[in-house]
């Protein structure tokens, strides 16, 4: 039990928001906080990992990455091609001639950031994985990305109704964790058949499953595509406890995908370059 004044010991990292490339999110006072439960949805394809792996690599922070979603070698080769500023097809090709030690002084830089491929990650194992990564560095995470939050297996569900209910039980599960380590926990999700497209800003309801409940943050992503290979992803804060909201995503921040390299740029910073 504590008074306000004591509060502000108690506290700790909880709140602090963890550096983030992402300025226009930020000028909508979407921050990724410390302590909190964020949720990313979209539709399947529409770059809801290329979001989380650009927020770890740029924000360069301590990360413990479950990709059940993604293989090893797809998050290596995007993950370096963010890193380098090299085309994406030529990593992979250098990948599979195993011609690969010109990145190792890149990556071997990155030992604070973890990545799980487990296809499907039980809550036991997460819980293992974040004990591991404090014992190996003798702190928790700032970031834990759960990739996809529908690949974490709770048990069964034989009905819709269940299935809700499992997730969110699974969403409180994953709040209490980042309150316990004082991590940003960061969720993918999916959408409602609506909005599987991509291509129109996705309201709070479009979530799949219902479950805006308990999660502090929820960014919805549709995505722009001009017919080559440039792509702009729009951003939408439709729930927001520390800041501005939108809950049907009709606002949002947008960012210029290079699908060459997979870095997310500011569509204004991107626009000035050129």
């Amino acid at each position: 039990m504590y008074s306000l004044s004591q509060s502000v010991d108690a506290k700790g990292a909880a709140g602090e928001p963890i550096p983030s490339p992402f300025k226009g999110l930020a000028k909508l006072e979407a921050e990724f906080r410390r302590g909190e439960l964020s949720i990313i949805a979209a539709g399947g394809g529409t770059g809801k990992s290329v979001v989380a792996l650009n927020l770890a690599l740029q924000s360069n922070v301590p990360t413990l990455y479950f990709s059940a979603d993604s293989t090893a070698a797809t998050q290596l080769v995007r993950a370096t091609a963010i890193l380098t500023g090299d085309d994406v097809r030529e990593i992979k090709a250098r990948l599979h001639a195993d011609e690969f030690d010109r990145y190792e002084a890149v990556l071997t830089k990155r030992w604070w950031q973890r990545f799980d491929y487990s296809a499907r990650p039980t809550p036991a194992s997460l819980e293992l994985l974040l004990a591991s990564y404090k014992e190996l560095f003798g702190i928790y995470p700032h970031l834990v990305v759960i990739d996809n939050i529908t690949n974490v297996d709770v048990g069964g569900s034989d009905s819709a109704e269940s299935y809700t209910f499992g997730l969110e039980g699974l969403c409180d599960y994953l709040s209490e964790m980042a309150r316990e380590t004082h991590a940003h926990v960061m969720a993918m999700h999916h959408v409602v058949g609506e909005y599987s497209d991509g291509l129109k800003p996705i309201p709070q309801s479009g979530i799949k499953g219902k479950i805006s409940r308990v999660p502090s943050l929820i960014l919805t992503i549709h995505k722009e595509v001009d017919g080559m290979e440039g792509r702009t992803l729009h951003i939408s804060p439709v729930k927001n406890r520390e800041g501005f909201e939108d809950s049907s995503g009709e606002t949002y921040a947008s960012f210029a995908f290079n699908t060459r390299n997979i870095r997310l740029t500011d569509a204004d910073d991107y626009a000035t370059a050129f």
